[in-house]
């Protein structure tokens, strides 16, 4: 499958956020459909809310699909989900916003897990309006782990800067608790499986962060960085992890030396998101490590600007291209991972299966 030929289902979000604006801005360029199909997941009704207070985008048309399966190539797909008698209220957090952003993701998802779209890309939810009974969790990020099965790591995307973190949505007061180095070493495996089969980086090198303030100081400033952050990348790094630390986060970012890394892990949110959005305003998160792609922009729902034509679509776009690239990446990884003895045969002209390959007589293998 061709990259113009890849499905990208697209959910709206919270209805009462920027998503609708950043979506239909970008789909208003009809350039944007020689990429890829997009199958938006969402609100019809939404949409022409939306579609009103945008002055200088053209109108989009949007084909009606039961599931992306009915998508058209070349035009905007639309899946209609939840109540048709939503009440938009730009700016206005509410449960009714919170449950269409819910009914979205859950359709987008099964379309996913069923294979009708190539990857999924989302717009921002507010976290406080989705919470509830049908969605007990604390974000995108740990809802697709449970659906898709796995564990996400979340990780900040941009072409200066990649940042992965080792906690994700947790109270600063329980960070230390939390973190061991049973954890650190999975984060950093997790990082660097994803540079190379995401990313195409062959020999990752990966900074890790310290906890503390000036890398703990010796002890003096606090023992995470000599009791788990340091053992963990050893044992990281004699596994065969390029990973390099636990370094003064002040330091590393301020002297420039972050640029010498592929990745940086952090151990918490802000200590990430933090510098990242300071040095990459039109960023990408991607929850990495699950068997299928989903990007969205680095940006919540800007209650404040909503319906208000001011919402910079920059951050959505850059999600789109990010879940295209790394749709790609991973099926050429795909390719090049494949046994050496297959690709050979394959090169001869011979269609070669698994049982066809020599067997080891070591039963242990």
């Amino acid at each position: 499958m061709t990259e113009n030929r890849l499905k990208i289902g697209i959910t709206q979000g919270d209805t009462n956020g920027v998503g609708w604006e950043i979506i239909l801005k970008i789909l208003s360029d009809v350039r944007i459909y020689e990429l890829f199909t997009p199958v938006v997941y969402g609100s019809s009704a939404a949409a022409a809310f939306y579609q009103r207070t945008l002055h200088d985008h053209e109108p989009v048309q949007f084909v009606a699909c039961r599931t992306a399966a009915d998508a058209q190539r070349g035009r905007a797909n639309l899946v209609e989900c939840g109540s048709r008698e939503l009440h938009v209220t730009p700016g206005k957090a509410s449960v009714e916003a919170g449950r269409a952003a819910a009914d979205a993701l859950a359709a987008a998802v099964k379309d996913l897990k069923e294979h009708r779209i190539d990857a999924l890309v989302t717009a921002p939810i507010d976290k406080h309006s989705i919470h509830g009974q049908t969605f007990p969790y604390t974000g995108h990020t740990e809802f697709l782990a449970a659906e898709l099965g796995g564990e996400g790591l979340m990780m900040m995307c941009s072409d200066i800067l990649r940042v992965g973190l080792v906690t994700i949505h947790l109270p600063v007061a329980e960070v230390s608790a939390a973190i061991n180095r049973e954890l650190i070493v999975k984060r950093l495996t997790q990082l660097n499986e994803s540079l190379k089969r995401d990313f195409g980086i062959v020999a990752p090198r990966i900074a890790v962060l310290s906890l503390n303030p000036h890398a703990g100081d010796g002890g003096l400033l606090g023992e995470e960085e000599q009791q788990t952050i340091r053992p963990a990348v050893e044992q990281a790094y004699a596994d065969g992890i390029l990973c390099f630390g636990p370094l003064a986060v002040d330091g590393l970012f301020a002297s420039g030396a972050y640029k010498r890394y592929d990745a940086i892990l952090a151990m918490y949110h802000d200590q990430g998101l933090a510098p990242f959005k300071t040095l990459s305003p039109d960023g990408v998160n991607f929850t990495a490590s699950l068997a299928e792609v989903r990007t969205s922009p680095d940006h919540g729902v800007a209650y404040d600007i909503a319906g208000k034509d001011q919402a910079d679509a920059q951050s959505m776009r850059s999600a789109i291209y990010a879940a295209i690239d790394i749709v790609a990446r991973r099926r050429a990884y795909a390719e090049w991972s494949r046994s050496p003895l297959e690709h050979f045969e394959r090169e001869k002209g011979r269609d070669v299966s698994v049982k066809d390959l020599p067997q080891s007589d070591d039963a242990d293998n």
